[in-house]
């Protein structure tokens, strides 16, 4: 459950209002507490976080801007149900900007950062081995932003941080019985490839990587339902 320090009621700004709503929000989607097509009501939001409805419109405007909210005119706004189109599209974004900044990792990390990408991929084992898989996901989707610092590049970086906030709603929009989206396996082996300098490999598995993490969802389009002649088995009857 979202709660809401008392020491915060009317000690912050409008901006650091604005940013604390907008975390609480982004945090509880990012951790499958609100649904995709959940609604947002301003007026519940504001008295629950004791600010105006302004700061909290404004909230929701930017995580409209990140894909996370929907902004629907006249009917006010919902957690975003991406379609599976735009899901695909996002894994698609993510495999071309991956592999652009897991090379450059290769290419350039010390073996203190491969040190510390390392660490990262042990806590992430301990998270799933006591059972933590929201801590687990948190440390999982982390790690490919650690990636994104090493390499440096900030606009790159920019990016990866949209497409990797999205990809926890399109995993509970579609995720089905699939496991956890992120493997720490995966994880090790690139860690592997990072200290070994090996720009190839290391594109190469984040490739694969992705593509796992996409099989692992449902991403196909239903088929189309049967005519009752298929159900049935049957032919018409002549007449």
């Amino acid at each position: 459950m979202v709660t809401t320090r008392s020491n915060d009621r009317g000690a912050d700004g409008p901006a650091s209002a604005e940013q604390r709503v907008l975390e609480a929000i982004r945090d509880a989607i990012f951790e499958h507490q609100l649904a995709p097509g959940t609604k947002l009501k301003e007026v519940s939001l504001a008295e629950l976080f004791g600010v105006s409805r302004t700061v909290v419109r404004s909230a929701l405007a930017r995580l409209g801007h990140a894909h996370l909210v929907e902004l629907r005119p006249n009917r006010g706004a919902v957690v975003a149900t991406p379609s599976i189109e735009e899901s695909r599209q996002v894994f698609e974004a993510r495999t071309a900007i991956e592999e652009a900044i897991v090379a450059k990792v290769a290419r350039t990390a010390s073996a203190r950062d491969a040190a510390m990408l390392r660490e990262w991929v042990t806590s992430e084992e301990a998270a799933y081995a006591r059972g933590d898989e929201r801590g687990g996901v948190r440390l999982s989707v982390d790690f490919h932003r650690r990636l994104a610092e090493i390499a440096g590049n900030r606009v790159l970086s920019r990016y990866l941080d949209e497409l990797v906030s999205r990809t926890p709603l399109i995993a509970l929009a579609h995720r089905g019985q699939a496991p956890a989206p992120c493997g720490c396996d995966d994880h090790l082996a690139l860690v592997n490839a990072i200290a070994a300098h090996d720009e190839h490999r290391a594109a190469t598995l984040m490739r694969a990587h992705i593509a796992h993490l996409e099989r692992a969802l449902n991403l196909r389009h239903p088929d189309p339902p049967k005519s009752l002649a298929e159900v049935f088995g049957l032919a018409p009857a002549d007449t």
